[in-house]
């Protein structure tokens, strides 16, 4: 009887979680239910799944809306029936299509109307919903005359009178006005709650011919849904014998090619997968894979497969991947094995600018009625919560910043703050918004529309209104389909060398760059900054811990930086490990047997997979679901913790000791979620060769290629820097020599119009456009009567010395600037053969202080280009230590001048507070000579001594020399104070500004401190 019910995936206006909705039928005894969310089918699936479970009927349909206007309930007889509203929905939301207010094309659905929006005709599918409130206006006669045209209708939108008050600010947050400015109609009745079915139908105890209708279309409606068939399309050819056949053929023209020795164990691999991938029904998936990354060689993109894609040798002969699964004894199992259901899983890198491309291949390719993006569903954040809220009640914008910024102990306490408080609270956990999956693709055999409808998100690409969860769960396994800057730096720097060096470079030959002296050497002592994955300060300094001098310890390190192996203190007994390999014990020979390569350690997925196999001798079934509990889909610890009882139960059976058995789990557990697979790994690790052989043999056009791909975990002015310590000569903007991006001459660096915030895009790119059509500009009056500029962003061209070609000061410029610009004569590029030139005035000379330009340029580049931050200073000390000395000064106290580059917060537990957490932070620094190190800052330190956003700083602590890598402990810091900005010398306060404004890179934990770290003995176990 309740037709019309409410989740909060009605976004910003229900406020039930399905779990709750279900929960509450039963409490109530019903048999049956519908979830008719607005303009969405977002929650269906799950509530299909609950209902099933706790043996109610589901119904399922939508509830339309238009501009909070109600035009009807759609209720679905069958699958088509929700299939045809989802087309509804669709054109509505990708095609512009108005949604009909009557009589809507829906065939296999029931179509119920409010009272307020009875259509001139009813069809034979068409009904009237009358609300309880609603029975006395049935005497009216044009309304008794449609009774028999009339069902139940009692909404649910909330549990309980607070919950009731809380839709009222939801609706508020989503009309983004006050919650005193809500009318009537804003928000829903205050009776659109659950109650006991008798009460129901008493209220219509006059009106049988309402109660039979609801009843027959409760009867009526049967949504079956089958979860276990594969959604994802079938077929790549027009069937599985073709798709087979052209599998095997493109397998076997890629196993000549990459192994050209009639390699007999590569082919029996090939042949093993094969059969496999056959059987499974697989093919279509590799091709469509295939099809993709053909796409893209055709373009000359470059792409990175990785992932347990992988560990296919499948993947590696038709091109998917690049790794070698028999150099890395990578098993094809953890990949695909025939206990896995549903399709594996190909993770595809492209350069930041390819990706749309790829993108708008697969949807042109495979059509728009098959092919959508994975949606996600975005809950309000805690700093939205607070805000949000804040706006509702009407806080003013100083106070909203405190509320969502600040700790609550620096809140205003008042009334408005505690509903507040009282509000965020039950918004933890509510979807706010629907969203784009960042990678995931479906591609589906039936329309899409089938099962979801599609919305459009501000990216052009459609997405159905579930999660990638509930798109597995239906059937739908997603492509993923990512972008990285990394592979972008990469081409566009090999394209950088032909342009300008005439050099040929084929990066995507690993023979060039794996396992490479030079690029070995860098490795060993961090020299990684700019290379994908490796340029981070905690990846640079493991990276001198473990003195990486190979392939294989690369391989190793992408997998133990991950916070799983990290923080549970694996990381550190690898390194102890590495560096001592003669002072430990395998405590079991099956650790030796299996994990000799990583001491003994686990390292991948694969390795918790191999000892529950090898070691436990759980079955094969329960070592697929322990992977997925390993890489996060099973939920991870809750995953593993149903394998438990099954894993001791298989040790006892192979006569292990309890001790060791529980040792071995320990290790295990502590494990899950938080690591890569091997293959995973090894793809990482080749794509970190590949930039750091062009950073270690062509520095300068890999740093410039890398500014322009944007950097990766550093701001721009670091890899300015590196260009800069590579040999570079770094050039401010030059209007005949800069282009849009920065470029390199020689060893002479030019930076790119879009370093300057300030300017319009079309003008950047205006500016050399021009430029290169009609030569260079020979004068400022020539510039501005081809560029059509206005005077504030001529002034900042000036200021940041772009026209220094002229020889003229930065102040004859700006007069002349604003002469030519008032005479107001070149309003067009038309150069007249007549125009007669500029007159010369002769101006003063200005004596002008050195450092007016470091400034100009702090203002409008963000960082100093003509001097260093150290020329800076009002102090002439460089410190007592430099970066090069520091491994002399083990367990001693150093003190240094350091430029703040980058702070990394970490939770850890509190002292003698087990349940509370504390911050630490780790800082990376350049000294006076622009070389790197790194510090660290616990709590107490930090209490007294905290950071005060970028600049230089005097630093006092101790070093930590920890396997070749120095760490300065902080005890004490200061930060140190520029000169007085010269611009501004007779404004004290203005001349302070630039010194506030210096950036610095820094990345937020928000994660709870580890549990634990476990301890790994060193001795072998008694057993």
């Amino acid at each position: 009887m309740f037709l019309n019910c409410h989740t909060y995936h009605s976004l910003r206006y229900g406020t039930i979680s399905v779990e709750d909705l279900v929960q509450l039928a039963v409490d109530h005894k019903l048999k049956v239910l519908a979830l008719t969310d607005i303009n969405t089918v977002t929650g269906i699936y799950q509530f299909y799944k609950l209902c099933q479970n706790v043996g109610i009927k589901p119904i399922v349909g939508v509830d339309i809306r238009v501009e909070n206007e109600q035009y009807y309930i759609c209720l679905a007889k069958n699958p088509k029936g929700i299939a045809e509203v989802n087309r509804l929905l669709t054109n509505y939301n990708c095609e512009g299509i108005e949604i009909p207010k009557a009589n809507p094309q829906l065939e296999d659905s029931f179509v119920i109307y409010p009272l307020k929006n009875i259509p001139e005709k009813l069809l034979e599918h068409e009904y009237i919903g009358i609300r309880q409130d609603e029975l006395n206006l049935l005497y009216a006669p044009e309304l008794t005359a449609l009774t028999h045209k009339m069902v139940i209708l009692h909404p649910v939108t909330f549990k309980t009178d607070e919950e009731y008050e809380l839709h009222k600010v939801l609706r508020a947050i989503a009309g983004n006005t006050l919650f005193t400015k809500l009318t009537e109609d804003d928000y829903c009745k205050s009776n659109e709650t659950f109650i006991g079915k008798r009460r129901l139908l008493e209220k219509y105890s006059q009106y049988q011919e309402i109660i039979e209708n609801t009843k027959y279309i409760v009867d009526e409606c049967c949504f079956d849904f089958d979860f276990k068939t594969p959604k994802n399309k079938k077929y790549y050819t027009e069937n599985k014998e073709n798709d087979f056949k052209l599998l095997k053929k493109l397998a076997y023209e890629g196993l000549d090619k990459r192994y050209p020795d009639d390699n007999v164990q590569a082919k029996a691999r090939v042949d093993k997968e094969l059969a496999v991938i056959d059987q499974l029904n697989f093919c279509g998936y590799f091709l469509i894979t295939w099809d993709i990354v053909q796409y893209s060689n055709r373009m000359d993109f470059m792409h990175v497969g990785r992932g347990s894609g992988a560990n296919s040798i499948v993947s590696y002969c038709i091109g998917i991947t690049d790794i070698c699964p028999l150099e890395l004894d990578l098993y094809f199992e953890r990949f695909l094995n025939l206990n896995r259901k549903t399709p594996p899983d190909f993770d595809l890198d492209w350069s930041w600018k390819n990706r749309d491309t790829i993108l708008q291949y697969i949807f042109d390719k495979y059509g728009k009625d098959h092919v959508a993006f994975c949606g996600t569903n975005v809950e309000f954040k805690s700093r939205s919560r607070f805000r949000e809220l804040g706006k509702v009640f009407g806080l003013p914008k100083e106070e909203l910043d405190i509320l969502s910024k600040k700790p609550r102990d620096q809140h205003d306490q008042n009334s408005i703050v505690d509903e507040i408080y009282k509000y965020e609270k039950l918004l933890v956990g509510f979807p706010n918004q629907r969203s784009m999956h960042s990678c995931g693709i479906l591609i589906s055999e039936e329309p899409i529309t089938n099962y979801s409808a599609l919305e459009f998100p501000p990216k052009e690409f459609p997405i159905v209104q579930f999660d990638m969860h509930t798109a597995e769960d239906i059937g739908l396994e997603k492509f993923d389909i990512l972008s990285q800057r990394g592979l972008g730096t990469i081409k566009d720097t090999v394209r950088l060398i032909e342009e300008k060096r005439g050099i040929t470079v084929d990066i995507e030959d690993t023979r060039i760059s794996k396992n490479e002296a030079k690029c070995n050497e860098f490795l060993s002592i961090g020299k990684t900054i700019g290379c994908f994955y490796i340029e981070s300060p905690a990846m640079r300094g493991l990276l001198r811990r473990l003195k990486c001098e190979n392939y294989k310890v690369l391989v190793a390190a992408s997998s133990i930086i991950r916070p799983g192996v990290a923080q549970s203190g694996m990381m550190r007994e690898y390194i102890f490990r590495h560096n001592h390999p003669d002072q430990f014990e395998y405590f079991h020979e099956v650790f030796e047997k299996e994990l000799g390569e990583t001491y003994g350690i686990m390292v991948y997925q694969e390795d918790v997979i191999k000892i529950a196999l090898h070691f436990g001798g759980v079955s094969a079934e329960n070592g697929d679901v322990l992977r997925r509990a390993m890489s996060g889909k099973g939920r991870s610890l809750s995953a593993l913790q149903k394998l438990k009882d099954d894993f001791f139960e298989s040790c006892r059976k192979k006569g292990h000791p309890e001790q060791l058995s529980q040792e071995v789990y320990r290790q295990i557990e502590s494990f899950a979620g938080y690591s890569f697979c091997k293959a995973h790994s090894a793809s990482y690790a080749v794509e970190s060769y590949q930039s750091l052989y062009l950073k270690a043999y062509y520095p300068i056009e890999f740093m410039v290629s890398a500014i322009n791909n944007g950097g990766g975990f550093y701001r721009t002015e670091v890899y300015v820097h590196e260009a800069k310590m590579a040999g570079a000569t770094i050039h401010n903007p030059c209007v005949n020599l800069s282009e849009f991006q920065t470029t390199v001459y020689g060893t002479d660096v030019y930076l790119g119009f879009m370093h300057i915030e300030k300017l319009e895009a079309s003008l950047k790119q205006f500016i050399t456009d021009e430029r290169r059509n009609n030569g260079d500009y020979t004068s400022l009056e020539d510039f501005i009567k081809r560029v059509p500029i206005g005077i504030e962003s001529l002034q900042i061209l000036i200021f940041i010395g772009a026209f220094r070609f002229t020889g003229k000061q930065k102040h004859e410029l700006l007069i002349e600037a604003r002469f030519l610009l008032s005479k107001g004569q070149y309003k067009t590029k038309i150069i007249s053969l007549f125009d007669e030139p500029q007159k010369d005035y002769q101006l003063p000379v200005i004596e002008r202080n050195q450092f007016e330009d470091a400034f100009d340029e702090i203002e409008i580049l963000g960082f100093p280009v003509s001097f260093s931050m150290f020329d800076l200073l009002k102090t002439k000390y460089r410190g007592h230590v430099l970066v090069r000395d520091l491994l002399k000064y083990h367990k001693k106290q150093v003190k240094m001048l350091a430029y703040l580059i980058s702070r990394k917060h970490v939770p850890i537990k509190k002292k003698n507070h087990p349940g509370k957490k504390d911050d630490m932070y780790f800082g990376t620094w350049i000294d006076a000579e622009g070389q790197y190190f790194d510090t660290a800052h616990f709590p107490d330190s930090l209490r007294r001594f905290p950071f005060k956003e970028g600049g230089i700083y005097l630093l006092l602590g101790t070093v930590e020399v920890d396997y070749h890598f120095p760490t300065v402990t902080i005890i004490k810091m200061a930060k140190m104070p520029l000169i007085a900005d010269p611009r501004y010398s007779m404004d004290k306060e203005k001349s302070l500004e630039i010194e506030r404004s210096l950036r610095e890179d820094v990345s937020v934990t928000f994660r709870e401190p580890y549990p634990h770290e476990i301890e790994l003995p060193r001795k072998k176990m008694g057993y």
